[in-house]
C-alpha cells in the first residue's frame, strides 16, 4: 500500500541556484519612474544610483535578471504604503516588490522598472519589532507580533528568553518572516499586509482567520500578489531544552515510505517523533553527501557508503526524527525512542543518533545544507522526500494539493549549480521528471516553478480586489494585467 501511495501522490517542488554565469533578463516597464515620486515624503529614502539598483536585480537563485529604477529603505510600513498608494493612483501604475533575504525563486522579489522595497530597512536602527505576549491570567495565548522583514533565527532567538518558540518552524531559519508566509504559508494567528482594498489602497489592514479572512487566506502562500505582508502574529508554545536527534538508513523505497507514513499516522502523533523528514542519497552523493553534513563521523560515513555497495542499490534513503525534551525527561525520551524504533523497519545497525540543544537542531539546515553541501556545489544538492497528511492543508490555501486523499508527498529538488551549461542541464533533469510522472500516470503538482495555485477563478477575483492595477511582484509573470488573468481563467 505505501508503494501504490507514493506513485500517485506526488508534489514536485524544484529549486535552482547558479552561482555565475549568464541571466535571463526580464523585460522592464517602460518610460522610467514618474517625477512626483521624488517629491514625496519618501523621497529621502529612496535611492536610484546603480549600486543599490545592481543589489536589487537578481535574487538567491541568479537565474533571471530585472533592473529596478530605485530602491525604496522604509523607515516604517507608512513608507511602504505611502509608495503602493502613489503607483496605483498614478496615471501609469509602475511595479512594487518587497525584498528580505531573496530567497524567493524565479524573480519573485523582483520590480522591472519599478521599485524595490528593501523590507529589511525596517530593522535597522529602529526599535525593536519583535514583541513576545507571554501567556498571563485571562491573556491571550503566548504570542510573538514580528514584523515580516524580520528573520525566523531572530525570532527564535527572541522567544526562547521567554522559554517559548513558534509551534512551527522553517528548516532553514535565516529567511524572512514575510517571505516565509507569502510562499507557503507556515501558520500565524493574524496577518498586517498592505493596501487594504480597492478603494482605499495604500491603507494598513490586519486580518486573520475570522476578520478579512480572504485577504488572510490569499496572503498566505500568495507569492507576493495580494499584500506586502509588514507584520505577523505567531502563536507560541513551551520551548524544549533538548532534542534527541537520529537518522535512520533504508535501502528500499517501499519500506522507507511505509515507516514514514506510520510516523506522521495519529497511532505516532503521541509517542512518536517531534519532527520528521526524509531524505534520497543519489549515487553522485553517497559517499561525499554524509561527509557533508555535521551529522555524520568519517567511519558512518564510510559505513553509509558501503551500505550501498551491499544492497547493490544506486539510492540510499533516509529518514531524520527527532524527540524534543527537557533534561529531567532524558530516561522517558529514551524508552520512548527504543519503543518507537521497534516498529520501524530501516537497516539493521543504521541508526545515527545524537543529542543537542532545541536551537542547535532548529538552525541545522543552515550548517548542513547552506554552509557545506552548497558551499562547493558543481552541481549538487539534496532531495527531501516526505509524506503530509492532507487535512494539514486547509482548503483556503492557495497553494495547490495534488489529491483529495489522506496522504501525498513532497518531492523538492534542491539543486545548486557553478555555471550556465549546468543549469541548462538541471533544467532537462527536471523536466525529465515531469515526463516520467506524466507517463507513468501520477497525480502531482509542480509547486515552483511555474507556481500552481488552486481555485484559479478566486485568485482572479481577489486580485482585482486588492491589486487591480496587478503591480505587486510580477516578476514571476503570473499574470501581467488582469485582462491576462481573466482571459486565463477562462481558458
Amino acid at each position: 500500500m505505501a508503494r501504490t501511495r507514493f506513485v500517485r501522490l506526488l508534489v514536485v517542488t524544484t529549486f535552482l541556484c547558479v552561482l555565475a554565469g549568464q541571466l535571463r533578463p526580464l523585460a522592464a516597464a517602460a518610460g522610467g519612474l514618474p517625477r512626483d515620486l521624488f517629491s514625496l515624503g519618501i523621497a529621502s529614502r529612496i535611492c536610484t544610483d546603480r549600486a543599490s539598483t545592481a543589489k536589487a536585480s537578481t535574487d538567491f537563485g541568479h537565474m533571471v535578471e530585472a533592473a529596478p529604477e530605485a530602491v525604496l529603505h522604509p523607515a516604517t510600513p507608512d513608507d511602504i504604503a505611502e509608495l503602493i498608494r502613489f503607483s496605483a493612483s498614478s496615471p501609469a501604475p509602475f511595479p512594487v516588490a518587497p525584498l528580505g533575504k531573496g530567497h524567493s525563486g524565479r524573480g519573485q522579489t523582483l520590480a522591472p522598472g519599478g521599485v524595490v522595497v528593501d523590507m529589511r530597512a525596517l530593522g535597522r536602527g529602529h526599535r525593536a519589532r519583535v514583541n513576545v505576549s507571554a501567556a498571563a491570567a485571562g491573556a491571550d495565548e503566548p504570542h510573538v507580533d514580528a514584523g515580516g522583514e524580520q528573520l525566523w533565527a531572530d525570532v527564535l532567538r527572541a522567544t526562547l528568553g521567554h522559554g517559548l518558540a513558534p509551534r512551527v518552524c522553517t528548516d532553514y531559519l535565516h529567511l524572512t518572516v514575510g517571505g516565509t508566509l507569502s510562499n507557503a504559508g507556515i501558520g500565524g494567528q493574524g496577518v498586517s499586509a498592505r493596501p487594504a482594498d480597492r478603494q482605499r489602497t495604500g491603507e494598513m489592514v490586519t486580518c486573520s482567520r475570522a476578520k478579512n479572512s480572504d485577504l488572510f487566506f490569499a496572503v498566505l502562500g500568495g507569492l507576493g500578489q495580494f499584500r506586502v505582508i509588514t507584520r505577523a502574529r505567531i502563536g507560541l508554545e513551551p520551548a524544549p531544552k533538548r532534542v534527541r536527534w537520529v537518522r535512520l538508513a533504508y535501502s528500499s523505497v517501499v519500506t522507507f515510505t511505509k515507516d514514514q507514513e506510520v510516523l506522521i499516522s495519529d497511532q505516532a502523533s503521541e509517542s512518536g517523533f517531534d519532527y520528521v523528514e526524509g531524505q534520497v542519497q543519489l549515487k553522485r552523493t553517497l559517499s561525499e553527501g554524509p561527509k557533508l553534513t555535521s551529522f555524520f563521523s568519517g567511519a558512518n560515513s564510510t559505513r553509509f557508503a558501503g551500505l550501498a555497495s551491499r544492497s547493490g542499490s544506486s539510492t540510499l534513503y533516509c529518514i531524520e526524527g527527532a524527540m524534543y525534551y527537557n533534561e529531567d525527561a532524558t530516561t522517558m525520551v529514551d524508552q520512548k525512542m527504543e519503543a518507537l524504533l521497534r516498529q520501524l523497519s530501516f537497516e539493521p545497525g543504521f541508526v545515527f543518533a545524537k543529542d543537542v540543544a532545541f536551537a542547535e537542531f532548529l538552525d541545522h539546515f543552515d550548517a548542513g545544507v547552506f554552509k557545506r553541501i552548497f558551499r562547493d556545489a558543481n552541481p549538487a544538492g539534496l532531495i527531501i522526500m516526505y509524506p503530509m497528511n492532507k487535512d494539514r492543508w486547509d482548503d483556503w490555501m492557495t497553494t495547490m494539493t495534488p489529491t483529495s486523499d489522506d496522504v501525498f508527498y513532497n518531492v523538492a529538488l534542491l539543486w545548486s549549480a557553478l555555471s550556465v551549461r549546468d543549469v541548462e542541464q538541471l533544467n532537462r533533469d527536471n523536466k525529465t521528471v515531469l515526463a516520467f510522472c506524466e507517463k507513468a500516470g501520477m497525480k502531482y503538482k509542480q509547486y515552483l516553478p511555474p507556481p500552481h495555485i488552486s481555485r484559479w477563478n478566486k485568485i482572479i477575483e481577489l486580485k482585482a480586489k486588492y491589486d487591480p492595477q496587478a503591480i505587486l511582484s510580477p516578476g514571476q509573470r503570473i499574470f501581467s494585467s488582469l485582462a491576462e488573468a481573466a482571459s486565463s481563467a477562462v481558458a
